[in-house]
């Protein structure tokens, strides 16, 4: 259903061992080789030996992953596609284990933290039911009404975020969670970062710089990007520059497209390009880290309100009880 923190730290153990292999001076197959005899995880082999298969048919590094199944996504290919011709596949192997190694801390972050409130969530469901199986023997209904909203809701969530739906339901999606504090601008933040670390990196492998715009929106993982970069082409055919064009375009940040504008006058586009991608990158980290600490803390609000209804609720019940038996 999602992809844990163990497999987004394998991911970039992976990445990290080739960038070693690489910047060593072993080939891209060797080090294929070693990697699918002592991977990370078992079930690493099977997608690593379908990449040795791909290559020894005569593909490159990049056609070999995208045919060797769905186990990596489009911005993992597409930066290793440029790397392969601007001969920085070492770079683009650290920078892609640096990525995979920050997502994996913070989906175990997220986890550490939702583990105790979930639980206490749990408790005090399990306690209300039990009041009420004493009082009017309905404990049962209180579980269904109290746990399995939550349950339907956090599968319903894991199955929207999926990236292997199209791209019109995972625009939709991304509509939504844009909408939520924190959560919606960490997420944009992190697709700029995705866009311009493929942008440089398609660009300094010699791609037009049409072509690199589509191919870096499309491995940004956001349909909006995607969707607003492809809807460029009849203006930038008519003569206009990409940061003519990013000035005009609402799905870019005002510091994205200033940025973006002075390194295309300076001649300095690719070392602009690298501090984008480092400045989006730490900044939308730091926003879902904060999502990732205030989540907890709104479950643990939940929680105190839950239980001051069971307290208050009991006491009305043993108030009425009295009543009912003639002590008041």
């Amino acid at each position: 259903m999602i992809v844990t923190p163990g497999q987004l730290a394998q991911r970039g153990e992976i990445y990290r061992q080739l960038g070693q292999f690489s910047a060593a001076g072993l080939g891209v197959v060797p080090a294929l080789r070693e990697l699918q005899r002592n991977p990370p995880s078992r079930a690493l082999r099977v997608p690593l030996q379908a990449v040795l298969d791909e290559l020894a048919r005569g593909r490159t590094l990049a056609g070999a992953l995208s045919k060797s199944g769905p186990w990596l996504p489009t911005f993992d290919i597409t930066l290793i596609e440029a790397g392969e011709k601007s001969g920085r596949l070492d770079q683009c192997f650290r920078l892609l284990a640096g990525y995979y190694g920050d997502r994996a801390r913070m989906a175990r972050q997220i986890l550490s933290d939702l583990a105790y409130p979930v639980f206490l969530y749990h408790f005090a469901i399990l306690i209300l039911a039990f009041i009420e199986y004493v009082g009017s023997g309905n404990g049962f209904l209180v579980l269904v009404v109290g746990l399995v909203p939550v349950y339907v809701l956090g599968a319903f969530v894991a199955y929207a975020g999926q990236g292997r739906h199209g791209e019109a339901w995972r625009a939709r999606v991304e509509s939504v969670l844009h909408r939520v504090p924190m959560l919606g601008t960490g997420r944009r933040y992190l697709a700029l970062s995705r866009l311009a670390a493929a942008l440089e990196a398609l660009i300094s492998a010699g791609v037009t710089i049409i072509e690199a715009w589509e191919l870096a929106a499309a491995a940004s993982g956001s349909p909006a990007l995607h969707r607003a970069v492809i809807n460029w082409r009849p203006f930038l055919d008519t003569g206009r520059t990409p940061a003519e064009v990013l000035r005009d375009s609402p799905a870019f940040p005002e510091l994205f497209a200033n940025q973006y504008a002075a390194g295309e006058i300076s001649g300095q586009l690719d070392g602009t390009l690298r501090g984008l991608q480092a400045y989006f990158q730490e900044e939308g980290s730091r926003k879902l880290h904060a999502v990732a600490q205030w989540v907890p803390r709104l479950i643990y609000i939940a929680v105190l309100l839950m239980g001051g209804a069971i307290v208050v609720r009991f006491y009305l019940r043993h108030i009425q009880d009295i009543k009912d038996a003639g002590g008041f």
